[in-house]
């Protein structure tokens, strides 16, 4: 059974850092062409970033 929950915090962890990631690239290839999605993906990017630390600081705290 805590093997199942190591798993799952496993993947939750890597799902708040790999989804940020995505969106920063995202908002960079559509920088040029539209600025204002751009942002968009930037700011939604930097809350779940920000949203990831904490939650990782919590676990290792």
């Amino acid at each position: 059974m805590e093997v199942i929950f190591i798993v799952l915090l496993i993947i939750l962890v890597i799902g708040f850092w790999l989804t940020p990631l995505i969106l920063i690239i995202l908002g960079l290839t559509r920088l040029k062409s539209r600025p204002e999605n751009a942002k968009k993906l930037f700011i939604i990017s930097g809350i779940m970033i920000l949203v990831g630390v904490g939650f990782c600081g919590v676990l290792l705290s």
